[in-house]
């Protein structure tokens, strides 16, 4: 049976943030289905870098009394949708029965089925912070949920090795969440890596098989991926209620200055 809300977005892009990305499909709030497009808002500024989500002092929290542990995010998407308020349908539900609270109409910047994304970031993170690059499936149906993470870094596991190098445990792999087809295969070992600067974050994937890299660089290789549309997520996450102390950032920020999808 055709999937009710299979999307009709690009399946190739090449998207510098020079200019409002809303125009082109993304959506600038964080599942906002399950709050709404205004709570869920990002701090977010386009420029000469590209798109700067961040965290400023006064950003509200997501989902709050709803969501546990208390977080607050900005982030940007490539794809939205939901059904009716009431029902269950919707994108990535962090609880069971959960009901939307705002029908999100179809948005699709780009949904690819397979190909290769690189995200050229850099991140400002510290205790208490972190960030993120996903693709994950657009769930018109709640099967279709699998992710492919290009990078997801903790700030409090940023240090140095033993001659004065950062590092960081970078993270990427496999979700599986409602995809039966896929297992849980993520890991984030200790890099050779300064999350401050700039670093291409890539997949290139087909079903069964999923390849990352760093700056061209295989890390690692899964025999699995997903097999149906993927949206891209950009977040940068703020936890208020755990310790940030020294090294912790005024603003955590994630800014993205490409995004590059050739479908395969």
């Amino acid at each position: 049976m055709p999937a009710p809300h299979d999307p009709p977005g690009p399946t190739a892009v090449d998207e510098r943030f020079a200019t409002a990305p809303e125009d082109r499909g993304w959506t600038l709030a964080y599942l906002p289905a399950w709050s709404s497009r205004a709570a869920a808002a990002a701090s977010a500024r386009t420029g000469p870098e590209g798109l700067h989500l961040t965290i400023p002092a006064d950003h509200p929290v997501w989902c709050p009394g709803d969501h546990e542990p208390p977080l607050r995010v900005s982030a940007a998407q490539s794809g939205s949708w939901s059904g009716p308020v009431g029902s269950t349908r919707g994108q990535q539900p962090f609880r069971p029965g959960q009901t939307v609270r705002e029908e999100q109409p179809a948005r699709w910047a780009c949904t690819p089925r397979a190909g290769r994304v690189e995200v050229t970031c850099r991140a400002t993170v510290g205790p208490g912070s972190m960030f993120s690059a996903w693709l994950v499936g657009v769930e018109d149906v709640p099967e279709r949920s699998g992710e492919l993470c290009l990078v997801e870094v903790f700030g409090d596991t940023l240090g140095t090795d033993e001659d004065g190098m950062p590092t960081a445990a970078l993270g990427s792999g496999v979700h599986p969440f409602r995809d039966p087809d896929l297992r849980e295969e993520f890991s984030a070992p200790r890099t050779a890596v300064d999350v401050a600067a700039w670093h291409t974050y890539a997949v290139e994937w087909r079903p069964g098989r999923a390849v990352f890299a760093v700056d061209g660089v295989v890390t690692r290789e899964l025999a699995q991926a997903p097999g149906y549309p993927l949206q891209l997520m950009l977040g940068v996450f703020d936890f208020p209620e755990q310790p940030h102390g020294p090294g912790a950032p005024a603003v955590p920020e994630l800014v993205v200055r490409r995004v590059r999808v050739v479908p395969g």
